[in-house]
């Protein structure tokens, strides 16, 4: 049998990724895809009168088996691509388009649950059930239910070419990171810390080359450019990491950005919306482009004036070195790291060896049991891939979910990092806890050395653990509100909140072991480096901001018939320093490009760090990071009940005010 359509026996139902092979994928998704489809028209042409369980709880239980696949598939084509895969991921997204479509569209199906909308009062319905209910009209309504003939039509055609458009847009981007590498001559060694060192002639190993390699994984690219002495090194590392999607030939993402952009408005304007940013941005906590835009202009006044002040001292280090011409982007983080060195005592190198992936895990995994009392034990389960590895999650001795690292880069894995799931939280049809996974790209260190981060890695590390918590330690009834299923601008809260628990004093002494004396990092540096946390503020959040107000701009109005050009014109009104670029140029803007999720929306990451600075702060009100009353109200008001609860009530709960910006500006040292 098919072992992807069989029952699951390995442990915690995990699926049997040592038994699946790739040509067991399509046939699953076939007789998964059409017995989902069979449940849907069961429903919609059920005889019997609608009732949230013959419609609602029904619809929420039919693709279960669907789900199934695609888990174990999507986790393997994200994190192990291969020509295979890509070739499913291209045939399956508009396959899945369409499948969506045809619920979406089915006029029986949504007069059924419009029948329960209108008549909800009567219903006896919970507070989640009515949450699930307004959710599943609205979610139908926003795909075209209530359009006509050939608004319908056309409504279908450009939902699945978008989702083709998005499967290209990322194949096409983990082609060129794959592609590119650089070798590394013994003289083009200079400068480079012995961590980096390693780390590239791992990655020389894995790419079959004879030296040292940089790759245009972000935890190999970055230090070199913070730690090569050879500028034009630099400059050609750079030209291709900020390329990426951009080389001409089949993998350029140019057009495919514009048609992007000219479909979503199409489909925006169907649904009768001025704009797709109008579209997106009226289900989350912004609710209006204008919102959006006021929240970045007020942290990119100050970000900008910061930069600016840094841009002038590095460009004085750049003449001292005798460089004519202006400071580049690929000159900024080599002489940032060199004033660090000199203004704070620190530098990456000093602080790498007191870094350990194993012993930032367990930090990790200790702040949550002192918070939340949950306790982590490895398991010996076959996983997704070699590097992986597994914990189950219990707390007083019951089993709370089973969590997954992913921690290496390697080439067939899309970069960036990212939570998901292979099963979510729910208690409709039996007790259901959640295996969840971490996906990082840390550089793989050489066997038998341990992995060393970065204090940029432990906090994408502690980030991703966050959105692995929101999942975990969900408790609702119902998948569709379950765990991360929040507005976009409120689901970065819990992991972005989890980042501060890293720059607890005490954890770091603890955790911040060196990896070859054991000894625990000297509290000068832990003060070095804590006091150092907000150093080149200015330049992350320029990056940053310019990217959220470029996404915001695309969405706005007419679709731009040239992203590129728009995306400059946006950046030269904006005053953009020149040495700095935009952390996602448009080629390479996965968060927007790849899928919907982050599209009018990678402003979230900011509008969530107003809420976790404040969040934060109740503990430091307390008096105590792992305070147990106000650790019970995170987890009760904000960490258990997903999407069941408007996110500002669930903020109003937790926190008994919404917070302004001052946190934020503050935290990041960019306060007046």
């Amino acid at each position: 049998m098919n072992p992807l359509l069989s029952s699951w026996e390995a442990p915690f139902e995990l699926p049997p990724f040592d038994t699946i092979e790739d040509a067991d994928f399509e046939p699953a998704f076939d007789t998964a895809m059409d017995a989902a489809s069979a449940r849907i028209s069961e429903i919609a042409d059920n005889p019997e009168p609608p009732t949230f369980e013959n419609t609602i709880d029904a619809l929420e239980l039919a693709d279960d088996d669907l789900g199934k696949v695609l888990s174990a598939f999507y986790t393997l084509a994200s994190t192990d691509a291969n020509d295979t895969r890509e070739e499913l991921m291209r045939k399956f997204s508009p396959r899945l388009a369409a499948y969506s479509s045809e619920i979406t569209m089915n006029m029986a199906l949504f007069q059924r649950i419009e029948t329960l909308w209108q008549n909800r009062d009567t219903l006896d319905l919970s507070d989640e059930q009515n949450r699930v209910l307004m959710l599943t009209r609205r979610g139908f309504v926003r795909s075209g239910a209530l359009l006509e003939d050939a608004d319908r039509a056309r409504f279908r055609q450009v939902t699945e070419r978008l989702a083709v458009l998005g499967t290209e847009f990322s194949q096409n981007l983990l082609a060129d990171e794959r592609s590119w590498f650089m070798e590394l001559a013994d003289e083009d060694l200079a400068g480079l810390p012995d961590f980096l060192i390693s780390a590239a002639r791992a990655a020389g190993e894995e790419k079959g080359a004879d030296a040292p390699v940089i790759t245009l994984s972000r935890s190999l690219i970055v230090p070199f450019l913070q730690f090569s002495s050879r500028r034009a090194l630099r400059e050609a590392a750079w030209n291709a990491w900020s390329r990426r999607g951009a080389n001409g030939g089949k993998t350029d993402n140019r057009k495919n950005a514009a048609e992007i952009l000219s479909l979503r408005s199409e489909r925006a304007k169907l649904l009768d919306y001025d704009s797709f940013a109008d579209f997106k941005l009226e289900t989350e906590m912004a609710k209006t482009p204008e919102a959006v835009r006021g929240l970045l202009m007020e942290v990119w006044k100050p970000a900008r004036a910061a930069a600016l002040k840094d841009a002038d001292i590095l460009t004085e280090m750049l003449a001292e070195d005798g460089v004519e011409g202006p400071l580049e982007p690929w000159d900024w983080r080599y002489y940032s790291e060199k004033r660090r060195a000199a203004e704070h005592d620190l530098n990456e190198a000093e602080l790498k060896p007191y870094l350990q992936l194993d012993r930032m895990i367990e930090a990790a995994f200790a702040c949550a049991g002192r918070l939340f009392g949950v306790e982590a034990a490895p398991l010996d389960v076959k996983l997704h891939h070699p590097d992986a590895r597994a914990w189950e999650i219990t707390r007083n001795g019951e089993h709370i979910a089973v969590f997954i690292g992913d921690y290496f880069a390697r080439g067939s894995k899309r970069s960036g990092a990212w939570c998901t799931t292979l099963r979510n939280q729910r208690k409709l049809g039996g007790d259901v806890r959640p295996v969840v996974i971490n996906v990082c790209n840390f550089a793989k260190p050489p066997k038998g050395t341990p992995a060393l981060l970065s204090y940029d890695d432990a906090r994408t590390l502690f980030h991703e653990f966050g959105h692995a918590l929101h999942q975990m330690l969900s408790d609702v009834t119902y998948e569709r509100v379950s765990g991360t299923s929040v507005a976009r601008d409120f689901v970065e809260l819990p992991s972005q909140l989890y980042e501060h628990w890293l720059e607890v004093p005490e954890v770091l002494s603890e955790f911040a072991t060196h990896a070859e004396t054991g000894e625990a990092m000297p509290e000068d540096l832990l003060a070095r480096m804590l006091a150092a946390t907000t150093y080149d503020m200015g330049f992350q959040t320029v990056e940053y901001v310019a990217s959220a107000l470029v996404d915001l701009e695309f969405h706005l109005g007419d679709p731009p018939a040239d992203p590129i050009q728009r995306q400059a014109e946006v950046l030269d009104d904006l005053g953009m320093p020149r040495a700095i670029a935009m952390r996602h140029a448009t080629p390479h803007f996965a968060h927007v490009f790849s899928g919907d999720g982050y599209s009018s929306g990678y402003y979230s990451y900011m509008w969530s760090e107003v809420m976790d600075a404040d969040a934060f702060e109740a503990f430091m009100e307390a008096g105590d990071p792992f305070d147990p009353e106000t650790s019970r109200k995170l987890e009760q008001h904000i960490l258990s009940v997903g999407g069941s609860v408007d996110p500002a009530e669930l903020y109003l709960a937790f926190r008994g005010r919404m917070p302004g910006p001052d946190a934020l500006l503050k935290g990041r040292g960019l306060a007046a």
